[in-house]
């Protein structure tokens, strides 16, 4: 496995980290639902324009059931995460929920694809494992919401089913085309959540703004991720993505000013030194 695949993985990670900070920093009225379609519909446009010429194939060429599967995890995955984040704050709810990715990716990787697991993998996922019980050990007291918590664990679940089946569209297309087809679909299914829920917030200068920032680091974010993951396992790949929630961390707690306990920072301190572990063994 080359390292171009994890380095783009991180990159996208690093770029995902800001989205909760984001959500956090909207209007009054700013909610999961509306933010997750904004991303889906935005980003997909902008992935359909920087395909390439040449490499688009007709969708009806994609597999079908792994599409499907692909569409609706991550059209379930975008408003649980936001749910999640929303209720028990940027840096716990990002970090529960793609502490957890891995752990289930690795899992759905082995019984879906027959990918092995290695041993630095394990390793990598246990400390992340063991850095977000830290992080939600305070219960309430360190201001950790349990429907909140269910959210993101929801979501990291719904993130290792689009891995594992993106991974399946990735290998039969050009992976940026087949990622926007993907949010295309996603976008589609979270529609009717325009109508149900308030898209007020937009036409509000910090609305405009927070739109204007998610949509360009949902499109590049993804080119970069839908090229890498081409490359790397599905169980590695999540793993990487825990770079994700050390940006949410650092963000949540510099610029929101969320509590900064022991067990804060010896979980955030945990899940980097997993991710070092494994990109020092791959």
């Amino acid at each position: 496995m080359s390292r171009r695949g994890p380095l783009l993985v991180l990159a996208a990670a690093t770029v995902w980290g800001t989205t909760g900070t984001a959500q956090a920093l909207g209007p009054e009225g700013i909610t999961p639902e509306t933010v997750a379609l904004i991303r889906m519909l935005g980003g997909s446009l902008l992935l359909i324009h920087s395909v390439r010429a040449g490499t688009t194939s007709p969708i009806r060429l994609l597999p079908r059931v792994p599409l499907l599967l692909a569409i609706a995890a991550m059209a379930t995955s975008q408003p649980l995460f936001f749910g999640g984040v929303a209720r028990t704050g940027v840096a716990i709810g990002t970090i529960v929920t793609i502490g957890s990715g891995p752990l289930f990716a690795g899992l759905l990787a082995w019984l879906v694809r027959r990918e092995s697991i290695s041993g630095p993998w394990l390793a990598a996922t246990g400390l992340s494992i063991v850095g977000a019980v830290l992080l939600v050990s305070g219960g309430e007291s360190a201001g950790i919401d349990g429907t909140g918590l269910m959210f993101a664990l929801g979501a990291g679940l719904m993130w290792a089913v689009y891995l594992v089946w993106a991974k399946a569209v990735f290998e039969t297309a050009d992976p940026v085309f087949a990622a926007a087809v993907i949010f295309a679909g996603a976008a589609v299914v979270l529609a009717p959540t325009a109508v149900l829920a308030d898209a007020s917030w937009i036409a509000t200068g910090r609305g405009l703004g927070v739109a204007l920032w998610l949509v360009p680091t949902t499109a590049v974010s993804y080119l970069f991720f839908s090229r890498g993951l081409q490359e790397t396992p599905v169980a590695v790949a999540a793993t990487m993505t825990l770079a994700e929630p050390l940006t949410a961390a650092v963000l949540g707690l510099m610029i929101l000013g969320e509590p900064a306990r022991v067990t804060t920072l010896a979980g955030i301190g945990l899940i980097l030194f997993g991710l070092l572990v494994l990109a020092r063994k791959e």
